[in-house]
């Protein structure tokens, strides 16, 4: 059996203080085996740089997804095509820098292997990720069968679509974007764990991670702003995932949702 623990999109220090904090004893407790984390708000809420994806390293992550901010911060763009551990949506158009995906070898030689794709309902710029996965489905399971997708994807409808059409060729797809933690945990008919979203890791008092006073403001006002994050006490949202390491199927998924400090 491979566990593994997703943890739903970290946005800026609120959050990753509560990933340091937090993430050792639960992997003590767990006994997790592999360690995703969406890491594209890390920076200030917008974007990632190479030293706080160190920071996650550091603290237990194994592989960092992304999705729509992952430029925005330029300079990532020269060290995202180096660092394979951290993976944007394959389904950027060709030309694209970095990876769309990654096989993660495990110290006893177990490999998984992790796919990102974004949704395209309201949000521009990609490739079918329906086609994407196929493809990419393809090429993984030439390695392993263990195959995790965070779907980076607005949408609830096409989260869902989305599920049922890898049913069974996957072992869980794991929905982020939102920042809103869903109810809707399950496994499929053909042995797929599903989440619609697995959450937000940052602050607790904001909007999906953003100062709540400044998001009032532009409802009311309609003018922009520079957002900035929220402080003060962070949740802590995840998902862990139970995988046969044989077959490939998943066995159990579960919402994590702790508050820290």
């Amino acid at each position: 059996m491979i566990r593994v623990l997703f943890i739903g999109d970290i946005v800026g220090k609120t959050g990753r203080n509560a990933v340091k904090a937090l993430l050792p004893d639960l992997n003590a407790k767990f006994r997790t085996d592999l360690v995703i984390a969406n890491g594209e708000n890390i920076a200030g809420g917008f974007g990632l740089t190479e030293s706080l994806v160190q920071e996650l390293y550091r603290a237990g992550v194994h592989v960092i997804t992304t999705g729509n901010h992952v430029w925005d911060k330029k300079d990532f763009a020269a060290y995202i095509s180096k660092d394979n551990r951290v993976i944007r949506p394959a389904n950027y158009p060709p030309g694209a820098p970095g990876f769309g995906s990654i096989i993660h070898s495990m110290p006893d030689g177990r490999k998984v292997g992790v796919l990102n794709l974004s949704g395209r309902v309201f949000m521009s710029g990609y490739d079918c990720p329906f086609r994407t996965a196929e493809a990419e489905i393809e090429k993984i399971k030439k390695e392993t069968s263990v195959i995790i997708i965070d779907l980076h994807a607005e949408a609830t409808s096409e989260k869902v679509a989305f599920g049922y059409f890898v049913d069974g060729k996957v072992s869980a797809v794991i929905g982020t974007h939102t920042h809103v933690q869903t109810a809707d945990e399950k496994i499929l008919g053909n042995g797929t764990a599903y989440i619609t979203d697995a959450g937000m890791t940052g602050p607790e008092y904001s909007v999906i991670g953003i100062d709540v006073q400044q998001i009032i403001r532009r409802f009311l006002t309609s003018m922009p702003d520079r957002f900035e994050t929220a402080s003060g006490r962070a949740i802590f949202s995840a998902v862990m995932i139970d995988i046969d390491g044989s077959s490939g199927r998943a066995e159990a998924i579960k919402r994590l949702q702790l508050s820290y400090p």
